[in-house]
């Protein structure tokens, strides 16, 4: 009787919902849905085509609403929805579009995989919609607290991804490492939350950016200490230095494709909330976070390409690229200008794209090895030209793509980055970018060099042979089709927009925050 008399005096007042600002969560979420009931209602494992026509089905319709969002979402159009809390903005479409991309390459590439360790079952493909529906919900978040909810829809479903192969030991290890350690980055990001509010009296980011930009903050120990936090939330996911423990562990015990839909999405998600959160929220407060987010990016440029130099793993490797491409994707955080901002995007969408395809590419061969999904060493690679030279020509020019060879996506985003920071005059910086780059083409080419030069070496102390002639041998039933199609998309677009790279640019361009 009492709670209800609380309740009659304290009515509820629930915000006016834009669907049209919600629909491509609603598309992939229902897509999810549909998949469980098309599963309960006719036998979980009779229908994986079908499963995965829904899933591509979700990915289509949900990229189409975010370029029809692009192209209404342009100057004064662009607008918040569900009570300021959703933003209806060019970046927002545009960062769809990128998960619309991801995850139609992440389907193509992944259950082919992915059922020959768990079978035909659903899971796979709702696990990657309801991520991909957590890295929308990042990129339109206009207040931390959808954010964080964001955060935590895309981490679990990545958990449970990650520890895919349940009767892989290697793979616990990673899930367990991955969840324990993501769980401590979200409780730090969600107490940078309380204390900003504590600082500004709001969770909105419009919000908070009046506030700071009428008031003037005497003792702003409270606002630092949870900028710095929210940072090292961010750092985390985008696995960036000192917070990037759990990457190489991570990468090399997930499903080889897991991986690759993982690093790329959870990128986007991250990256495009962080770079919301600071231009929005904290763009008056730009001296503050600058120093922190520089030192970011150079210890990630630095540390990842040394520390891949190191590696035997190829999936080590790729993780420790990873974190170097992080450093460069900062320093488009780090300059802040709109150009810089256009150009970060299209970094995020080159990355994206270039690593779903890499790692594709690994589990493809490894799949014809006949190695274990976790482990593929630079030795075993060894000669894969000979017995293989169109896989190994593709997985070199997606390699070296990585690296910022002419004539890719991947020169155009590294170049792009050092212009962003020359253009704000911070020469010193540029120069640090380009060793680091410079220091990552000798690990790329070692992965190329590994698989144009010489014969595979054989083991002497295993039972089984490891000659790639014998090892290569097809399987039937086994060949990757569809993973060979979403490999050859990846292909396409990394040397197309390489080329041809000005559509691409204009789109980034129109990707504009609202303010």
């Amino acid at each position: 009787m009492i709670f209800a008399n609380v309740l009659s005096q304290l009515p509820i007042a629930l915000p006016a919902i834009s669907y049209r600002a919600v629909a491509p969560e609603l598309v992939l979420f229902g897509g999810a849905l549909l998949i469980l009931l098309v599963s309960a209602t006719t036998g979980r494992k009779e229908h994986p085509g079908l499963y995965r026509a829904i899933a591509l089905a979700a990915a289509v319709v949900e990229g189409g609403f975010s370029g029809y969002q692009l192209y209404l979402a342009q100057g004064a159009k662009a607008s918040l929805a569900v009570a300021g809390s959703i933003a209806y903005d060019g970046f927002s479409a545009f960062a769809g579009i990128v998960v619309a991309a991801v995850l139609i390459l992440g389907i193509l590439i992944g259950p082919g995989f992915v059922q020959r360790i768990a079978g035909d079952g659903p899971e796979y493909l709702v696990l990657v919609l309801v991520s991909a529906m957590g890295a929308l919900v990042m990129a339109q978040g206009e207040d931390l607290i959808v954010i964080f909810i964001g955060l935590e829809i895309l981490s679990i479903a990545l958990y449970v991804l990650v520890g895919y192969r349940i009767g892989d030991g290697l793979a616990r290890e990673a899930a367990f490492k991955y969840f324990i350690l993501g769980g401590f980055s979200s409780a730090i990001f969600l107490y940078g939350t309380a204390l900003v509010y504590g600082a500004t009296g709001s969770t909105n980011l419009a919000k908070i950016a009046n506030f700071l930009s009428v008031n003037v903050l005497v003792h702003n120990g409270v606002l630092l200490f949870g900028l710095a936090l929210l940072l090292l939330g961010f750092g985390f996911k985008v696995s960036a230095v000192p917070f990037h423990l759990w990457s190489p562990d991570v990468y090399q015990g997930a499903p080889t494709s897991v991986t690759g839909y993982m690093a790329a999405m959870a990128k986007v998600g991250a990256f495009a909330a962080l770079i919301r959160v600071f231009d929005v929220a904290f763009g008056s407060q730009i001296t503050l976070w600058r120093p922190i987010v520089v030192g970011l990016a150079i210890l990630s440029m630095l540390f990842g390409a040394l520390f891949a130099l190191r590696q035997r793993e190829l999936k080590k490797i790729l993780a420790y690229s990873s974190i170097n491409h992080a450093g460069f994707i900062l320093l488009g955080v780090y300059a802040g200008t709109a150009a810089a901002i256009s150009n970060t995007l299209f970094y995020l969408v080159a990355y994206a794209v270039i690593v779903v395809g890499t790692f594709g590419l690994v589990s493809i061969i490894q799949d014809s090895l006949g190695v274990v999904e976790g482990s593929c060493s630079l030795d075993q690679l060894r000669g894969l030209a000979r017995s293989r030279p169109a896989l190994a020509t593709v997985t070199a020019i997606m390699v070296l793509a990585q690296a910022g060879a002419p004539f890719t996506t991947g020169f155009l985003a590294k170049f792009s980055i050092i212009v962003s920071v020359v253009e704000i005059r911070e020469y010193w910086i540029a120069v640090v970018a380009m060793i680091s780059a410079a220091i990552a083409v000798a690990f790329y080419l070692r992965i190329v060099l590994a698989m144009f030069r010489g014969e595979q070496e054989q083991e002497v102390e295993g039972e089984r042979v490891l000659a790639i002639q014998g090892a290569a041998t097809e399987i039937p039933g086994r060949r990757p089709a569809l993973a060979w199609i979403g490999v050859s998309l990846s292909l396409l677009f990394t040397i197309g927009f390489g080329v041809f790279p000005q559509p691409l640019l204009d789109l980034a361009a129109r990707a504009h925050i609202i303010g």
